[in-house]
């Protein structure tokens, strides 16, 4: 019984343990230099410019779609894998969506696939990452672990 208790204490330190998960995060480690200005030169205009998304972001438009939200800590961007965010950045909202079987929503994301490329969309959503503050990074990062075939992108 001891035995497995430190094993399962070896194991969160390992894999669950914030400071870890936040130093091994497939988004650390990229340049932000480039982040940031693709950022502003391709999110900026729908996403704000500090990161604050469109006014009433959670209010329906008439066509159905949402104003795009916030990418700072208010919004939701952290709530979800990264996977999900580069597919969305890359394919459009509504592709992304749809290849989970979400059919009933209307995106107004547009895909970004001909016009970055898959570095250069790591490294917007790496400095998207790096202006929240310390404990949504860590709360981001321990809700989804490293992928090892994203590290070599």
């Amino acid at each position: 019984m001891i035995k497995k208790i430190w094993e399962l204490a070896f194991l969160f330190l390992l894999f669950g343990g914030s400071s870890t998960a936040l130093a091994r995060h497939e988004l650390a480690n990229r340049n932000l230099s480039n982040g940031q200005k693709n950022y502003e030169s391709f999110c900026a205009s729908c996403h704000g410019a500090n990161l604050e998304g469109q006014p009433n972001w959670r209010d329906f438009k008439e066509d159905g779609s949402l104003p795009a939200p916030p990418h700072d800590e208010t919004g939701h961007t952290w709530h979800h894998d990264t996977e999900m965010l580069f597919n969305y950045t890359k394919l459009g909202g509504q592709a992304t969506l749809e290849a989970v079987g979400v059919n009933n929503y209307l995106s107004g994301m547009p895909a970004f696939e001909e016009l970055l490329s898959d570095l250069e969309i790591w490294e917007i959503l790496s400095y998207i990452r790096s202006t929240w503050p310390e404990h949504i990074q860590e709360a981001h990062a321990t809700r989804h672990p490293i992928k090892n075939e994203e590290q070599d992108n």
